[in-house]
């Protein structure tokens, strides 16, 4: 094979790792059960075109510089090191809930960057893009669309979007007085931070436009409007106003769903092994969902664990916090460490051991109180 083409494999498998897993595990599976009509049986259409749709939506808002704008207003206020770091987290907190956590971390990690070394605190970087991590991986728990894990398993168990955010509500405020705790533990100096540039002013047209398409998308998550409408909605609008954003959408994590689609699909219509997951995996769906997500994240986690128990708010509990532990437990946590990494003078191997140490040390502290959650409430 020639050695540039085995070198881009490579780099894509680096990229993509899950998605080849769950390529290969499909390609596997087809062996015991041959391809027939019945694949087409397996797809949940509906959490793969909410998923593109958020996506486009999201591209959008996001194209038009809201989420930086919101952020450099809020800005000027910081008077003090912990008032800037309680700021950044809390914005990837409860920007994830409404824009996915990878988006917000995309979004607010290299701006914390930018403004943590103009203030002259690169000390602070790695504890705070940690914290802004953890806070998108724990804020986006609450929300069907705050991840795409929720998402698959709001859809998947037919969730009512008000059981659903009652579930998670509580987890994500006690996850939440974690975070400030966290922030609140890091040193505290007086500082003057001036808005970096010259804050422009958002084109109005196109703001009201992806507002409203974000409100179709919604009225599609809790079942007020079909799914083929919703989609026919906004990649119309999405093709009239900028179809550039189509670019945006990351269609590798849709293929990675697809191919979980197929293998789980598979395994279902095996009997022995079908019957042999139910047994390991029923009763014990909050301590398998943090530890397989450990492996191989908490999304695919979440689609394999869900075609074996009816347990819906244990494996929620367990596949969110499960996100914590590893870098790679939630592929969100991956942007994060990319994003630092590309800054001047990273120290990538204390950013790993950083993570590591906090994403622990909440993981350590979220499972019993989820335990307690799951048998009190």
């Amino acid at each position: 094979m020639n050695s540039g083409i085995f070198k881009k494999l490579i780099k894509f498998f680096k990229k993509e790792t899950v998605l080849c897993i769950a390529a290969l595990l499909s390609v596997v599976s087809a062996f015991f059960v041959p391809p027939s009509k019945e694949y087409l049986e397996y797809m949940d259409w509906r959490v793969l075109a909410l998923l593109l749709g958020l996506m486009l939506v999201v591209a959008g808002l996001q194209s038009i510089g809201l989420f930086k704008y919101l952020g450099l207003k809020l800005l000027a206020r910081m008077k003090t090191t912990r008032q800037l770091c309680m700021l950044l987290m809390a914005l990837c907190f409860f920007s994830a809930m409404l824009i996915t956590n990878d988006v917000a971390l995309i979004t607010f990690v290299p701006f914390a960057v930018m403004i943590l070394n103009m203030a002259g605190q690169k000390r602070l970087l790695i504890p705070t893009v940690v914290l802004q991590t953890i806070a998108a991986n724990l804020g986006s728990m609450l929300t069907p669309i705050g991840n795409p894990q929720n998402l698959y398993l709001y859809s998947a168990f037919s969730i009512p979007i008000g059981t659903f955010l009652l579930d998670m509500l509580p987890l994500t405020l006690f996850a939440f007085v974690l975070l400030v705790i966290g922030v609140f533990l890091l040193p505290k100096t007086e500082i003057s931070v001036a808005a970096p540039e010259k804050i422009p002013a958002l084109p109005k047209g196109k703001l009201v436009l992806y507002l409203a398409l974000f409100l179709v998308a919604l009225s599609c998550v809790i079942r007020l409007l079909p799914w083929p409408a919703m989609l026919a909605i906004l990649g119309l609008a999405v093709l009239i106003a900028d179809r550039k954003l189509f670019r945006s959408v990351d269609y590798f994590l849709l293929l990675t769903f697809v191919c979980f689609f197929l293998f789980i699909g598979n395994m279902e219509r095996i009997p022995a092994i079908s019957n042999l997951l139910q047994t390991l995996i029923q009763g014990r769906e909050l301590l398998l969902g943090i530890l397989l997500s450990q492996f191989i994240s908490n999304v695919p986690a979440a689609i394999l664990l869900s075609g074996f128990t009816n347990a819906a708010r244990p494996l929620l509990y367990g596949i969110n916090i499960g996100g914590l532990g590893t870098l790679i437990a939630s592929l969100a946590s991956v942007i994060s460490y990319r994003a630092y990494g590309e800054s001047e003078n990273a120290a990538k191997g204390a950013y790993i051991k950083t993570f590591t140490l906090y994403s622990l040390v909440f993981l350590a502290i979220l499972v019993p109180v989820a335990m307690l959650l799951l048998k009190w409430l």
